[in-house]
């Protein structure tokens, strides 16, 4: 049985969200033996560790083996499911609030002082007067 269809954590999927997700992850490789792992569960796990900040080796254990979820979380990483599935629940996410889908805008922070910068030519060797 999935577990991924109840709710046990706050950063879990809730039903209408995973109905959102659920095309965006890639099928089962073709051949071999089918998937055993609930994706959802998988998901849930992923941001369960994103969320809380834990090790791998420190999920819950009601979720998929630590193994499997680190190996689904880096396929998923390279291949850009997981940017897929952060783009369709944020956008959801602004529509529910009453915005629109994509940002319009963005911030971008720089540092206002400059910690390296030099007042006047250094000399080797001679102290400043004063």
């Amino acid at each position: 049985m999935c577990l991924g269809l109840e709710k046990r954590y706050t950063s879990d999927l809730t039903l209408g969200q995973w109905a959102l997700v659920a095309p965006l992850l890639p099928a089962a490789k073709p051949g071999g033996c089918p998937r055993k792992t609930c994706p959802h569960c998988v998901l849930n796990a992923i941001f369960y560790r994103l969320k809380n900040g834990c090790g791998w080796r420190d999920l819950p254990k009601d979720f998929p083996p630590w193994e499997t979820v680190c190996d689904y979380y880096y396929a998923w990483s390279r291949d850009g499911t997981l940017r897929a599935v952060h783009d369709a629940l944020r956008a959801e996410v602004r529509k529910a609030e009453g915005r629109h889908a994509e940002p319009s805008a963005a911030v971008i922070d720089s540092q206002s002082v400059k910690t390296a910068e030099k007042r006047g030519a250094a000399t080797a060797g001679t102290r400043p007067s004063g």
